[in-house]
């Protein structure tokens, strides 16, 4: 038996449109940071350093779209939409580059207590350890969020319809 009420189109759409913005998120993610993981890589291997974590990028890319899911849901840095663009999508950067960095916070106290490491000991672990590469970590992350949070503020204003448009299809010759 099919149930037709009017709550389940919209649920259905709500899910798919979730699913849509995670996979969006977590493609992105995934591309920046498997660039950034590449680009250590090349550092470390010209000076005779082991290093390949391409897969933890992608995983971490995953887990930062899933909690930048949750963050979408908290609206958060959403307010002051008559502000102009710029407003908005500096907003949200920071907003979500502080909720990342402090999931990823929590993520190293978890894993340091499940290896019997002090939460103080584990903090100082975050992001290389000192505070050039927290700073570094945090530059490249707003850098990242950046043209993301601008895409999808510029998306919400002109319709994400026709920003793809725009984006994707032939433009006319003005010839």
């Amino acid at each position: 038996m099919v149930d037709t009420s009017p709550s389940n189109p919209s649920l259905e759409r709500r899910i798919g449109d979730e699913l849509k913005d995670f996979a969006v998120s977590a493609i992105y993610l995934s591309v920046c940071f498997t660039a950034v993981t590449y680009f250590k890589f090349a550092i470390l291997q010209a000076h005779g350093i082991a290093f390949a974590p391409f897969g933890f990028a992608v995983t971490k890319a995953l887990i930062c779209a899933k909690f930048m899911s949750l963050g979408y849901m908290a609206q958060l840095g959403g307010r002051h939409k008559s502000l102009p663009l710029i407003w908005p999508v500096l907003r949200k950067s920071v907003a979500f580059l502080l909720l990342l960095l402090l999931l990823d916070a929590a993520e190293e106290v978890i894993v340091g207590l499940m290896h019997a490491r002090s939460i103080m000991a584990s903090l100082a672990e975050v992001s290389g350890g000192t505070p050039e590469q927290l700073i570094a970590r945090s530059a490249v992350g707003l850098l990242i969020l950046l043209p993301f949070f601008a895409f999808r503020e510029l998306g919400n204003i002109v319709g994400s319809r026709t920003l793809l448009r725009v984006f994707f299809e032939p433009r006319q010759s003005s010839d």
